[in-house]
């Protein structure tokens, strides 16, 4: 009777482990998660308003088919070549960091890229043509973030077993996916609302017909901007999430910058880590471009 309960015990305690991991494995994630979040808004914003929630649950299948990918290949790495992880998240760290830099240049340097309308689009063949190609970009885009996501949170439970590896990596992925595109596909409706109270203004009078068209105005003109807001966020996660990588997982670096606050660190290491890789990455498109001639 006494090894049952120290089985119930063992159980417990292990169930702890994973309470208490799955909740900082996701604090870890969660810059990515905000930058997870405000792709997945942008591109599901920008279908037609019929065909956004069957875009989003497109968008998330292949989300949750990216991660069966990865969760396996993760675990097999921690089981076998756990010395891999540290220089896959650096490498996850240049990704996100170049990502944030080239966010910020583009916003001040360069053009907005030329939206579809999709009024001017005449057949319903190139609707589904563009729709499926946006949806290819988005999953595409989705499986570089949970890779790194997922590896995150891996690398937050390197110390532990094998099993609480697998629970916690495991829940961070689908408790990502869910709330990810969860929280965009009642974002994307909310323009939707607000046309609705619009609608219903016009059958009141008085108070309530302003107060409905207020209500619906605001409505409609708040996604965009949230949209905006969540954008800007996500770049600045990104930067602190990649150069949180290096701060983290190379103690030079650490050490270097101990008397500066942390965020700061991570700011500033993925600025500088971004603006190295862009730097390269351009330099490489015209050296290309110089032999193609």
């Amino acid at each position: 009777m006494s090894g049952f309960f120290a089985l119930l015990d063992d159980i417990a305690t292990l169930m702890g482990d994973v309470t208490v991991m799955t909740k900082v494995a996701t604090k870890k994630t969660a810059g990515i998660l905000g930058d997870d979040l405000a792709v997945g808004a942008e591109k599901a914003s920008s279908f037609r308003a019929s065909r956004e929630l069957p875009v989003i649950w497109a968008i998330t299948k292949g989300s949750f088919l990216n991660k069966l990918i990865i969760l396996p290949f993760a675990f097999l790495l921690s089981a076998f070549l756990p010395e891999l992880i540290v220089p896959i998240l650096l490498i996850g760290g240049v990704y996100l960091s170049f990502e944030g830099v080239e966010k910020i240049i583009h916003t001040f340097f360069y053009k907005e890229h030329p939206t579809v309308d999709f009024n001017e689009i005449k057949t319903e063949a190139e609707l589904l043509k563009i729709e499926k190609s946006k949806i290819k970009s988005a999953i595409i885009t989705d499986f570089i973030l949970s890779l790194e996501i997922i590896m995150i949170a891996l690398g937050t439970v390197t110390k532990f077993n094998l099993f609480t590896q697998i629970v916690v990596v495991t829940l961070v992925a689908i408790v990502a996916t869910i709330g990810v595109y969860g929280i965009v596909a009642l974002m994307v409706r909310i323009d939707d609302a607000g046309f609705r109270f619009i609608k219903l203004s016009e059958n009141k009078k008085g108070f309530y017909k302003n107060s409905l068209n207020n209500l619906g105005q605001g409505l409609v003109w708040v996604l965009p901007k949230l949209i905006q807001l969540i954008a800007i966020i996500g770049t600045l996660a990104m930067l602190l999430v990649g150069g949180g990588m290096f701060v983290h997982n190379i103690p030079f670096i650490h050490d270097f910058f101990h008397k500066i606050p942390i965020l700061a660190t991570e700011l500033l290491m993925g600025l500088t880590v971004g603006l190295l890789a862009f730097l390269l990455w351009n330099l490489g498109f015209k050296i290309k471009s110089i032999f193609s001639r």
